[in-house]
């Protein structure tokens, strides 16, 4: 489909097809297109109108016995009031958790294609798209230029959507619950994804943006480790969550599993780190990256069983089983390599539901080897708890990062996470998601898909207490004041980043010749022109921190790249009215039209033509100084106005 085609699309027609593509269908005019445009670059070949998303709403987490099939999918709208034990994921707008508020959607490729920035406060005065009703279409496709969209482009348009937006409603610790055992075993979302869903028993659980981001993997650990004896546990693949786009898709396997064994404070990619072991649904064994053909793969309704065994000196040996049968031994680690450290039940998945088998007292799906002994039966003493969450907002702390594209806000966060790792900092930003991206391509579009999961999680974290940092550019004060509005109760910290203007432009040419994204000249410059530092004095945060230049050098240096791009912007192309035809409304003192006569012997009067228009079709007045008024006559009445 040609660009001129698409955009003679109606805003329900680019809904509809945005819908059938899984992707999301909100916004005005000028963001669908976008969002239409990428994907059909993406898949030039793909026929959107052909294509149709089978979206399963309920994952049933209820125990299936080995025998027994597996469940299809349930496309049944869901009940009100899901019954315990069961996850509910109406598609891709049921994956906001309730309660949350969304902000108000901008056309962000309009802004990003040509908007008019003022001084004064540093906000943008206008923005193109900015539409109150999304049916209203104000604003342009984005030019080539911003279509060759990368992270800065899309951390900007994520930036748009909070100018417009109401102030959110900072949550509130909740009521206090039944506290849960210490010693229970259970998924622990304290050391897992922030994506990843779990279920209310803590047994089972699925990524939460399995429709609208199909490729992210999405980990967890359990809450209980071990370090010594002869320990198993079971894992079983419970459904696989499909939609057809990813079925159609030759090139993508849209389930992935893996099961195994980490340490803490490992990457909750199982399989990534050295210290991460796992079996591969493909029928793969991995490890540091490493992947090696082992044992058969498995599917939907199969089995995993995942054993330790530590001799006396520490060193472990790592098997595993398929529905009761031994795939072999995987790993054989040394005692130097963990010293010391436990092993913890680790699950990565994407596109499917899994589930534990946690029960204490319930049979094993399948036998295990003989001495071996389920963790969930274990006694306290044998084995490790891992750290406990915070239970409260003011326990938690939050670190906003502000920057320019390219100024080492990334590398700043990365490395104060590995300086304080007792605080288990979650990184939220576009590349910490793509990195959960295992397999490579088609990154044009996980960045829109991470960009738009993106504002969920920070929503999700608001409300979920713990250490988190924002690695966005935040150059807005719109969006810089949502979000620590949204952090109300944290303790909330806006870390600046702002190099030299050479450090800038070396940073700039090392991620472009590292194999990094380019940079558009014009948006960099649109986003020069827009950066205002946050105040020194604000409500907002508790504590400001410049970690590269200070203050006043960094406001001397905006100030100068700022009056530089303004000069190097080109002149933004104002879009022409078109014309509207209005329909002639009749004279307010004009007859009545059953009073209007049409004679041809009537002066003052013009026959009507029968070529004209019906709305044309009507009769003028006299224009002379004088009218005489009607005659009237006996039998026809009055004559006209004769």
């Amino acid at each position: 489909m040609k660009l001129t085609d698409m955009k003679k699309l109606k805003v329900a027609e680019l809904r509809s097809r945005l819908k059938d593509l899984g992707l999301d269908n909100k916004g005005l005019k000028a963001e669908l297109l976008g969002k239409l445009w990428s994907a059909l670059e993406a898949k030039p070949s793909q026929q959107y109108g052909d294509e149709k998303e089978d979206k399963p709403n309920l994952l049933n987490c209820r125990p299936m016995t080995p025998s027994a099939s597996p469940e299809t999918v349930d496309t049944r709208p869901p009940s009100p009031s899901p019954p315990t034990g069961v996850l509910t994921d109406t598609a891709t707008h049921a994956e906001t958790p309730p309660g949350l508020l969304s902000p108000q959607h901008g056309s962000a490729e309009s802004v990003v294609s040509g908007c008019q920035v003022g001084e004064g406060e540093g906000e943008v005065e206008h923005l193109q798209g900015g539409a109150e009703g999304p049916e209203e279409d104000r604003g342009a496709l984005p030019s080539e230029e911003s279509m060759s969209k990368g992270r800065a482009f899309y951390e900007f348009k994520e930036e748009i959507r909070y100018v417009r937006a109401k102030s959110p409603q900072p949550a509130v610790d909740g009521e206090e619950t039944e506290e849960e055992s210490e010693d229970e075993v259970r998924l622990n979302p304290y050391d897992g994804h922030l994506h990843f869903k779990e279920g209310p028993d803590g047994a089972c659980g699925q990524p939460w943006f399995w429709a609208r981001f199909p490729s992210l993997w999405s980990g967890c650990r359990l809450t209980h480790g071990v370090l010594q004896g002869r320990v198993g546990f079971e894992v079983r693949l419970e459904k696989k969550l499909l939609t057809t786009q990813l079925q159609e898709q030759e090139d993508v396997d849209p389930c992935g599993l893996r099961v195994g064994w980490s340490v803490a404070h490992s990457s909750l990619l199982l399989g990534v780190d050295e210290l991460s072991f796992a079996y591969d649904a493909r029928g793969k064994k991995v490890s540091g990256g490493k992947e090696e053909e082992f044992g058969e793969p498995f599917s939907v309704g199969d089995i995993v069983g995942c054993y330790a065994s530590f001799s006396s000196d520490g060193a472990v040996e790592l098997s595993f089983h398929k529905n009761g049968r031994l795939m072999g031994q995987a790993f054989s680690l040394d005692a130097s390599l963990l010293l010391a450290r436990p092993l913890f039940p680790h699950v990565l998945c994407k596109g499917c539901s899994v589930r534990f088998l946690l029960d204490p007292t319930a049979p094993p799906w399948y036998p295990g080897p003989p001495g071996f002994t389920p963790l969930a039966a274990l006694s306290a003493g044998q084995r490790e708890r891992a750290a406990l969450p915070p239970t409260s907002r003011a326990q938690g702390e939050v670190l906003l990062m502000v920057g320019l594209p390219g100024s080492g806000k990334s590398h700043w966060a990365q490395a104060h996470m590995k300086q304080h790792p007792e605080k288990q900092y979650r990184l939220l930003g576009t590349e910490e998601l793509l990195a959960s991206v295992i397999s490579g391509g088609q990154r044009e579009i996980w960045l829109q898909q991470a960009s738009q999961c993106l504002t969920d999680l920070i929503k999700m974290a608001s409300q979920t207490p713990g250490n988190y940092i924002l690695d966005q550019s935040n150059i807005l004060f719109s969006a810089r004041r949502y979000k620590l509005q949204l952090f109300t109760g944290f303790r909330r910290r806006v870390v600046v980043v702002v190099p030299s203007a050479d450090e800038w432009k070396r940073r700039l040419s090392l991620h472009r010749t590292s194999g990094g994204e380019q940079i558009p000249e014009t948006p960099l410059l649109k986003l020069q022109v827009m950066f205002r530092l946050p105040e020194q004095e604000s409500q907002l945060q508790e504590e400001l921190q410049y970690v590269e230049l200070p203050q006043e050098q960094a406001q001397a240096l905006l100030q100068e790249l700022r009056n530089k791009a303004q000069r190097l912007l080109p002149p933004s192309l104002k879009q022409e009215k078109k014309p509207r035809l209005h329909r002639k409304r009749p004279h307010p003192h004009r007859p009545a039209a059953s009073h209007r006569l049409q004679s041809t012997g009537c002066h003052g009067w013009n026959r009507t033509r029968p070529d004209m228009q019906p709305w044309r079709q009507q009769p003028r007045y006299w224009s002379g100084p004088y009218q005489q008024r009607g005659s009237y006559d006996r039998d026809s009445g009055y004559g006209g106005y004769c």
